[in-house]
């Protein structure tokens, strides 16, 4: 025994420890088990996740649990939403962008 007590070998060490999955496909990162977004490290949604990327572009290295699922964000949903709240936006962009995609 040491008069030091980081020396004294029946000290307690905690059992903290921490987990990190990366999705191979998309870079989505899990962190002790919960979602954030790859490109901006911001705290995730799985379910938006699905919705938005694996449901759609996911593949057998998916490794988001909720891959399948319904629900959540997608991409339909964002297109509503700029359909209703922004259709002045949404006029000027079409009016900008013909059908045979050139640029007036």
């Amino acid at each position: 025994m040491t008069d030091r007590p980081e020396y004294d070998s029946e000290k307690e060490y905690s059992d903290l420890s921490m987990t990190r999955v990366e999705c191979p496909k998309c870079g989505a990162t899990w962190i002790n088990g919960q979602h954030y977004w790859s490109g901006t490290g911001k705290l995730g949604n799985e379910l938006d996740l699905a919705g938005l990327v694996c449901n759609k572009l996911g593949s057998f290295q998916c490794v988001n649990p909720k891959k399948g699922q319904d629900g959540g964000d997608t991409w339909a949903k964002r297109l509503e939403v700029i359909d209703k709240d922004f259709p002045a936006d949404k006029k000027r962009m079409e009016d900008f962008y013909r059908e045979d995609g050139t640029s007036n």
